[in-house]
């Protein structure tokens, strides 16, 4: 999408501003990498009025911005921001992804079509973006394991239904040590950190 813009210099009206505003909220609150860093206070304990301000100032630019609005710069205005305020790198393309989203529903709200926003706002998850990927992986967890005896048409589960079957039972049933244990030789294993940015 490299070159890409959204809009000329048109301004926004009062009631695109305020829908823009609160499309602008609804993408934050499924913004599941934003959420996390909010959740888990990366940012100290404002984190969530700096995902707030982030949001504002994005409405702003918007707002403001005389000219045309590039995609590349509401990126690197936005991962410049989540780098400051969180102290983290989202590498998960959401910041891309969510840029493309906003300049979209600019857009469209520039032309007083707020079908994006409503879209949103009807389609509202229950709780935050966070606890929904989490209950994602549990209910995906339970469904998986409740499909493999349904899936049998004679009744009796076949050599590799059984051996994925216990495979799958041993890794999920098999509970792992909260502190890493010495072994018979005295050495211990230390799991590798994930979730940490690259250094």
């Amino acid at each position: 999408m490299a070159g890409s813009t959204s809009g000329g210099g048109g301004a926004l009206s009062a009631q695109a501003a305020a829908a823009l505003g609160e499309g602008i909220g609804l993408v934050f609150g499924r913004w599941t990498a934003l959420q996390m860093a909010v959740e888990n206070q990366w940012g100290g304990r404002d984190s969530r009025a700096k995902a707030d301000q982030l949001a504002e100032s994005i409405l702003s630019w918007f707002a403001n911005s005389k000219g045309k609005h590039y995609y590349e710069d509401l990126v690197d205005m936005m991962y410049d921001t989540v780098s400051e305020s969180f102290n983290a790198d989202f590498e998960d393309g959401s910041v891309e992804e969510v840029a493309e989203q906003l300049l979209i529903m600019h857009e469209e709200c520039l032309q007083s079509n707020y079908s994006s926003v409503e879209k949103l706002r009807n389609s509202r998850a229950q709780g935050n973006a966070v606890s929904q990927s989490r209950k994602m992986v549990v209910d995906g967890d339970d469904d998986s394991s409740d499909d493999e005896d349904d899936d049998d048409d004679d009744g009796e589960p076949s050599m590799m239904d059984n051996e994925a079957g216990s495979a799958e039972k041993m890794a999920v049933d098999e509970p792992k040590p909260s502190k890493p244990v010495p072994d018979a030789d005295g050495w211990t294993t230390v799991p590798p950190r994930r979730g940490r940015g690259k250094n």
